[in-house]
């Protein structure tokens, strides 16, 4: 009876194979830098001036230094999820990095965390479901199928210390041997670690959560609160659109030059465009919060936008009316304590599908909510934009004017022509939009005084240097994911009281994201303390003229 109920366990046993913690640790550690790398790769043979010794002695060392500290952790309960965890997570940062060029650093993670269902299917391409499984799932349930033989605690530590140091000294002579090439590669190339699979994006992924763990108790601090309209008595009200645009990069339109007609409507408006202007950050979840904060580039940090209020908030204590229609993925917490609608949610047919609209929904509303203006008012309109990678749904078909465009999200399936075709499709797009807010602007000057800002959040790259969408750390970050579009449109009374030489030259110098907070101040004739008309883009045209 023994034998026949012992039986099945053998069989069982029989099926699944075994394989001791220390060499699973060297096979987990072989995939990944194999099969995960081809990024990290790549940068190394070109950093290191085409050495193949000096990759060959560091890829030995790196080697052994990954394998000692899996053999390390390889422990009984830990082993079998640390090394799923790390395939799959290898898997999906391999993905964006190897296809996209984009580093996984701690902004791209927070924007990641805070996007939607919808801007996230974008990405969820069958490429990419091909890629996790072959390279994720399947080592995943081959670690998850074979039985770990884990010997007692001090056996297992004793066999640890016995690969582990050899290990150690391994990497410790590949470093010494190539120390040089070492600092000097890491000085002058700060992406270069950072694309290190899985290390790179573990390092960001807990310097985020330990960063969002210490912003769960942030008081806002007040700003502005001496705010006030300083106004002539009876003068009609003033109400000022500020359009935050979506991926739209400066290096794509017509009005700073660029070869092909993607602004025709506005160059037909009495628009002024600051080809020169920098963003804040390289992905929404830094530059929206940031472009909205009275501290600058340089001073800014996610921390300090949670935890002082904005420009939104002074223009509220001022007693401006201020609302906040979103059409992309979340006002990031600018607009917290102003009206705000989530367009989406509406799912109007005429121009929303799984989640997304297009921008022709913000057209839609904006005459109805003119009509009903009666004070002094703000509207900001945060565009769906340009998102990638599936450009092609951000125009209507009779916005596809350059062709052949690429109309799908898998950008591998597309030439590089395609692709910028229909990101130039989408920035035309956007060009029509803004014409249509000013032309609606304009159609109400008998009730009130208008103007315009139109800013994108970040540019985008399009495969040059093999880079593509955006997110890359600042410090590395490429111009076409820095350089961003800046349009300003007055209406009859701003016109007026500005100098027109002195502004258009005022646009020819730099400007950036900086310039947003104080010069919406100086339009809406807020006086407050906190306004800094060095960095009023107007500031210093209003006083040299005139009527």
């Amino acid at each position: 009876m023994a034998t026949i109920t012992d039986s099945p366990v053998r069989s069982e046993r029989t099926l699944r194979p075994s394989i001791g913690a220390i060499p699973l640790s060297f096979l987990v550690v072989l995939f990944l830098v194999a099969t995960a790398n081809q990024t990290f790769w790549a940068k190394t043979a070109l950093y290191f001036g085409g050495t193949p010794q000096a990759v060959v002695i560091f890829a030995l060392g790196l080697v052994a230094l990954l394998s000692a500290v899996c053999i390390t952790l390889s422990m009984r309960f830990v082993a079998k999820p640390m090394f799923i965890s790390l395939f799959l997570a290898s898997a999906c940062a391999s993905w964006f990095m190897d296809r996209f060029g984009v580093v996984i650093s701690v902004d791209m993670i927070r924007n990641a965390a805070e996007t939607t269902h919808a801007e996230a299917g974008n990405l969820i391409t069958p490429a990419f479901v091909s890629h996790i499984a072959l390279f994720g799932v399947v080592p995943s349930l081959l670690v998850a199928w074979v039985r770990i033989t884990h010997r007692p605690f001090l056996a297992k530590a004793r066999a640890n210390a016995f690969f582990v140091l050899p290990l150690m000294l391994v990497a410790v002579l590949a470093a010494s041997t190539q120390m040089r090439v070492l600092i000097t590669t890491s000085r002058a190339h700060h992406d270069w670690l950072a694309t290190l699979n899985p290390v790179g994006p573990i390092v960001s992924a807990v310097r985020y959560a330990a960063s969002t763990g210490g912003e769960v108790n942030i008081v806002v601090e007040p700003l502005g609160r001496d705010a006030h309209v300083v106004a002539p008595a009876g003068r009609k009200p003033k109400v000022l659109v500020v359009v935050a645009g979506e991926t739209a990069r400066a290096q794509n339109f017509s009005l700073g030059g660029y070869a092909r007609p993607t602004n025709p409507e506005l160059a037909a408006r009495d628009i002024t465009y600051f080809p020169d202007t920098t963003s804040c950050g390289t992905a929404t979840a830094v530059s929206l919060p940031c472009m909205f904060s009275i501290h600058t580039r340089a001073t800014y940090s996610h921390r300090k936008g949670l935890s002082t209020e904005n420009l939104l908030d002074v223009l509220s204590h001022a007693g401006i009316a201020v609302e906040w229609w979103d059409n992309n993925t979340g006002a990031k917490g600018v607009a917290d304590r102003v009206a705000y609608r989530f367009l989406p949610d509406n799912a109007d047919p005429r121009f929303c599908t799984e989640g997304e609209c297009s921008d022709g929904i913000l057209l839609d509303r904006l005459g109805p909510w003119l009509e009903g203006v009666t004070k002094d008012s703000v509207l900001v309109i945060h565009q769906l934009g340009s998102h990638g990678p599936s450009y092609y749904e951000r125009y209507p078909e009779a916005y596809r004017r350059f062709t052949p465009d690429c109309r799908t999200a898998e950008f591998g399936d597309c030439t590089r022509e395609e692709i910028v075709n229909a990101y130039d499709n989408s920035i035309a797009y956007t060009d029509h939009v803004l014409a249509i807010v000013i032309d609606a602007l304009k159609s109400h000057e008998d009730r009130f005084d208008a103007s315009m800002i139109y800013m994108s959040d970040h540019g985008e790259s399009l495969g040059e240097n093999g880079l593509y969408l955006h997110g890359a750390p600042y410090v590395i970050a490429p111009r076409e994911q820095t350089q961003v579009p800046f349009v300003l449109w007055l209406g009859n009374r701003d016109r007026a009281s500005v100098n027109r030489a002195c502004l258009k030259q005022r646009a020819g110098e730099p400007a950036s994201h900086d310039n947003l907070f104080h010069t919406v101040l100086g339009l809406m004739s807020v006086e407050t303390g906190i306004y800094d008309p060095s960095l009023d883009v107007l500031s210093t045209c209003r006083h040299v003229i005139s009527s």
